[in-house]
């Protein structure tokens, strides 16, 4: 379905937003893992031996250890080569054994049976509570809503991009680990503070959560990786779209910059066209307002600060429902909570070619479908003028992504 995206979703679009990193949960508390009493209870900056006990640990934590819930771990949803899971590995999961813990509770099309929704689309049902001045419409004494959203990558996160989660709820990685082993795990046995920094310490340093070895090279304090320049005509004609150049809205010049700027392409250039401050990570391309995926729709009423109430109808309403909500650059004001409505965080582009499927929501399962995406998009958007994003520009945006290793 084709939608005109309005003022709001195109400034959505533009904004700048600055993330926030509070201090992990449970602080410098150290409580060994059971069975281990004072083992891991270590600096590994000044032993290897503790360094290489703590990675071992994290590595079980996030492979093996179910907490006592309904059988996943980390590695359930999160696979080794890919950080995520597809449709097709969904349903050879399912073909090959249907006790697979993947398809048990938020992994089953209405929370209890079926599994159509995972095996098509490679999405889970997500419980995100709503804020105090967020309710629904048609039921006002609900707290919470249910959305469908793919798995995020694990592929270059967190180590180069703390931005957690799609909706970048969640501030760190000891919290985001929690909420998913309580959310989706449904643990009977709490993750002592100690087991949430070693799964974190695992995903930062093992060689599996990088694309490859010079963005590992990267992560470590090493030289930021640099775009590869493309043999072929068509590479060449994609690499162009990266450079560091205002769009003019007649060549595809700089036009991915605009949005993928930074070592990890996942920042709005500095001087970029618009006149918004650099670094921003959050943004609107319209993938919820055209609801591909047929998700349910609701209409959220958001109690402004001024006392105004704002409808925002919606399959998904993004960083809208963080709380706190996201804060604005220094100098900036933050906006209304409706403002955030549909706002995504901007992915890193580093692997991508690995990491499908695209977009919060899987709607995009190809790097061509993306493609296919941007030109409805550029075709809708007022801000892009009805720029013509032709088949030819689809195609070499996608030869080029595919060099992002």
């Amino acid at each position: 379905m084709d939608v005109k995206l309005g003022a709001a979703a195109v400034v959505s679009l533009l904004f700048v937003i600055a993330g926030s990193y509070p201090a992990a949960i449970g602080g410098e508390t150290r409580i060994s893992p059971p069975g281990q009493p004072g083992s891991l209870d270590c600096d590994p900056a000044l032993s290897d031996a503790c360094a290489k006990a703590r990675l071992k640990e994290g590595r079980r934590l996030f492979d093996v250890e179910k907490f006592g819930g309904n059988g996943r771990t980390c590695r359930t949803c999160h696979s080794n080569r890919t950080g995520t899971f597809t449709p097709e590995e969904a349903l050879a999961r399912l073909i090959d054994d249907a006790s697979d813990a993947l398809f048990v509770h938020d992994g089953l099309d209405d929370g209890v049976t079926g599994t159509t929704r995972i095996t098509q689309h490679a999405t889970v049902r997500i419980e995100i509570p709503l804020p105090p001045d967020v309710i629904l419409a048609d039921d006002p004494a609900r707290r919470s809503v249910v959305l469908n959203r793919g798995t995020p990558t694990t592929i270059n996160t967190p180590a180069l991009d703390p931005m957690l989660m799609y909706d970048t709820r969640e501030p760190n990685l000891q919290l985001q680990a929690f909420n998913a082993i309580v959310g989706h795990a449904q643990n009977t046995r709490e993750p002592t503070a100690l087991e949430l920094d070693l799964i974190g310490e695992f995903q930062r340093t093992d060689p599996r959560f990088f694309s490859s070895a010079a963005l590992r090279v990267f992560a470590a304090g090493g030289p930021p990786p640099q775009l590869p320049a493309g043999t072929t005509e068509s590479e060449r004609r994609g690499r162009a779209m990266f450079d560091n150049a205002p769009f003019d809205g007649v060549t595809t010049r700089g036009m991915c910059n605009t949005c993928h700027s930074g070592p990890m392409l996942n920042r709005f250039a500095a001087g970029n066209p618009f006149g918004f401050p650099p670094g921003g990570r959050r943004a609107s391309i319209g993938v919820s307002e055209r609801n591909l995926m047929g998700n349910p729709v609701y209409t959220f009423l958001v109690r402004e600060a001024d006392g105004s109430t704002t409808a925002i109808t919606t399959p998904d309403p993004g960083a809208m429902l963080n709380n706190p909500p996201p804060s604005a650059p220094p100098g900036v004001p933050t906006p209304p909570r409706s403002f955030f409505a549909n706002l995504f965080k901007i992915p890193p582009l580093w692997g991508i070619a690995d990491t499908a499927p695209y977009f919060h929501d899987n709607s995009a399962k190809t790097l061509e479908d993306v493609a296919k995406f941007y030109a409805l998009f550029f075709r809708d958007s007022p801000s892009m003028g009805g720029f013509v994003f032709t088949e030819e520009d689809q195609a070499d945006m996608v030869a080029f992504l595919k060099l992002l290793r």
